[in-house]
This record gives structure tokens, sequence and C-alpha cells, in this order.
């Protein structure tokens, strides 16, 4: 007797049981995600965001998330009449400013942790101050210089830090406690000194630090795209390198792709770019066969599908 055509539960069945080779392969291992762009300003996206890491947890695995705020730092300088103003792509950041980032990324921490205690979860708000949980020192830009006698020219952005150190201890005392940590990319130094950090490089960082299996970085397009506009599904050290001397990889993606390898470099499994506009990508990246955006991994591919 010939099979019925599958029903829409038993397709739903279906992708549900596609997920626990995963589940399996990623129970107990720390997973980084930088939450950011546009989906901050989507109530529902927050809102699914909030769920899809409340289950992470209690599938077992241990989720570390790094938020944003770049949209509600500019409306709040904005409503104040702080000028905003960029220094090769990152926002030049003096003590008026630091006030303001501290305040709206405080108040996305909050409201996110919230969020996750009304999923199910429990979560824990942290400034990346707290017991020094990342330690920073300030960034330098350097650029060519105007004078041909000198090579480069420094290039001061205030108060933005680039992370050298992570608090492992802190973080995986909340993980031994089941706690979500929520961290809001602002750094300290050895001084006091407060920093504007990158929150894909806060993210990339603290995967190392934590010896994580994935860094996850949620951005406002599907992923990496070809020459045609299709979604790179994987992407190598190799091939991103040569697309970006074809002018294929530009502007704010090639950061994102930095902060990647950096990552792979020092230990983590896979790195992933993916789009947050799209409801529970986090968990189509994680828990399916095809994934949700693009794959980086430093040659081939260094394991295979589960």
């Amino acid at each position: 007797m010939p099979a019925s055509p599958p029903t829409p539960d038993a397709i739903r069945a279906e992708h549900l049981t596609e997920a626990l080779p995963y589940i399996l392969r990623y129970r107990g291992a720390t997973v980084a995600i930088k939450f950011g762009g546009h989906a901050m300003l989507s109530e529902p996206l927050i809102d699914a965001f909030a769920r899809d890491v409340t289950l992470l947890r209690l599938l077992g695995l241990k989720p570390v998330v790094v938020h944003g705020g770049g949209p509600q730092i500019s409306q709040t300088l904005s409503r104040l009449n702080i000028e905003t103003r960029f220094v090769e792509g990152l926002r030049y950041t003096d003590s008026a400013t630091m006030e303001v980032v501290e305040m709206v990324l405080g108040a996305i921490g909050k409201d996110l942790v919230c969020r996750v205690g009304r999923a199910g979860g429990a979560a824990v708000g942290l400034s990346g101050k707290d017991a020094s949980l990342i330690f920073a020192v300030k960034k330098e830009i350097q650029k060519p210089a105007k004078d041909p006698g000198e090579p480069f020219e420094t290039v001061d952005i205030g108060l933005v830090g680039t992370p050298v150190a992570v608090n492992v201890e802190l973080l995986e005392s909340l993980a031994r406690g089941d706690f979500i940590p929520i961290i809001a990319p602002v750094g300290t130094d050895v001084f006091g000194s407060t920093f504007n950090v990158n929150a894909d490089t806060a993210a990339s960082a603290i995967a190392v630090a934590l010896k994580a299996r994935r860094l996850i970085l949620l951005t406002d397009v599907e992923g990496v795209l070809d020459s045609a506009g299709k979604l790179i599904p994987t992407l190598s050290e190799a091939e991103i390198a040569e697309m970006s001397a074809r002018g294929l990889i530009t502007g704010g993606m090639i950061p994102k792709l930095e902060c990647c390898l950096e990552a792979l470099r020092d230990g983590c499994e896979s790195a992933s770019i993916i789009d947050g506009r799209v409801p529970h990508s986090l968990l189509l990246e994680i828990f399916t066969h095809k994934g949700s955006g693009t794959e980086i991994v430093l040659g081939e591919r260094e394991f295979p599908p589960a």
C-alpha cells in the first residue's frame, strides 16, 4: 500500500527530528551570539530571538549574547542634540557620547533580559565593565598619510576600545547556574577608563575566550552574496580573499568576516553570518542541514553534516 502524502503536522514533526543530531552535537557547547541590526527595532523579532536563546539553553547549549544598539544610540544622541560622527566607519566616542552609549545599551540589555524571562529562561544583564568582563585598550586607526614621507597617519576615534581579555570565570559561573549572559559591549582598562566596543568584535573575543563551538553574527542581510546576489552557504578564507580582491565584499561585511576569521583561527569550530530579520534564523542555522546564512570556514568544511 503506497504511503499517504505527508500532512502539515508530519512535515513539522520531520523538521523537529532533523534537529536531533545537531542537539546531540552541540549539547553542552557554548555558542556566542551577536544580536544587532534592525532586528532590534522589531518587537516580534526581539521576542522571537528571546524565545530562541531560551530554547537553546533548555536544550543543553550555553548561549552567550552580545547585543548592539547602534540605531537606538543614534536616535538618542539626535534627541539630545549631540553630534553623531563616524571616522573610518566607527562612531567617534567622546565622553558625552559614551554616557549615552552606556545608558542606551543598559536599557536594551534589561529589556532583553525581561523578554528571556517571559519566554521561560533566566538571563543576567551585564556591562563589559562588570567585574572587568571585557578588558579593553584604546583602539587606534591608521590610514595612509597625506605626506608621502609618512606611511601612516593615526586617526583619533575617541573612547573606542579593542578587547584584549575576557573574565571567563564570571561567564562560566553563570553558565553553571543555567543563566544566559546578556552583555553590553562596553570595556574598561586598568585605569578605569570606559570604552565603546564594537559588538561583533566583542562577540568574537568572548567566543575565543570561552572556547565556544560556534560564533553567530545576526545582521541585516541574508549573509554573504555572490556576484549574482545569491546567498553563499559556505565560504572559506581563501574565497573571502578572492572575493575581496574582486570587490565583491565591501563595506560593513569586511569587519564582520574579519571577526569570524579571527575566532576560527583561535579555536572556534565554525562562525556564521545570518539574517536577523528572519524569525528564528538562529535556530535554523544551528539545527538544520541547510542553515540560514553563510558559514565561514578556514579551509574546506572541517566536519561533515550531521
